[in-house]
């Protein structure tokens, strides 16, 4: 199967779920490893994990036991029976996580955001879903820019549109790609 299915999306974000970790780093697949062949008994190589996982480069297809091992780790019988299970779930849902949507906003409210490692900034809101950056720390985000956005969600990567850098095409831009807002407000 295509590594870059959907199902197999779903496969690595819920087993970073289960573990409380995310997979970036040489020592993660190490963890992860050692962690499969505690709960099921079979060996699976961090090199494995790491091409799965997209850290290194390799085959663009998973084969079958990586995904049955997996698929067991996390308690189902098998690959089968996770891509059953999700796709019972229709992959939509209500936006439950703390959030601002742009509808609530007035013409000249601001949203205050921060995300790893030490990101900080305010947009001031123009109305249409535009926005203004009125102060950025540490970012390549800088005052004055203005951007598109429709909702940001805490937890969440924050997808700007037709971000404009002074005299520079607009260009479509995430902010907090790895981990999403640690912090937002409307202030």
């Amino acid at each position: 199967m295509q590594k870059t299915s959907p199902e197999i999306a779903e496969l690595k974000h819920r087993i970073e779920t289960n573990l409380k970790r995310k997979m970036k780093t040489p020592t993660d697949f190490i963890f992860l490893s050692g962690a499969v062949f505690e709960r099921t008994r079979e060996t699976m190589s961090p090199t494995t994990l790491k091409r799965l996982w997209g850290y290194l480069d390799g085959a663009d297809q998973t084969r079958n036991s990586t995904l049955e091992i997996l698929s067991q780790f996390l308690g189902f019988s098998g690959w089968d029976q996770f891509v059953e299970e999700i796709g019972k779930d229709s992959g939509s849902d209500k936006v439950l996580s703390p959030h601002i949507d742009v509808k609530e906003l007035n013409v000249g409210d601001k949203v205050k955001v921060s995300w790893r490692p030490d990101r900080r900034c305010t947009f001031r809101y123009l109305g249409d879903q535009q926005f203004e950056v009125e102060t950025a720390e540490n970012s390549k985000i800088k005052v004055g820019n203005t951007f598109y956005c429709s909702l940001f969600i805490l937890g969440e990567p924050l997808y700007l549109s037709q971000l404009v850098q002074g005299k520079n095409s607009p260009v479509d831009f995430v902010v907090g790609n790895k981990d999403g807002l640690c912090e937002l407000e409307k202030v």
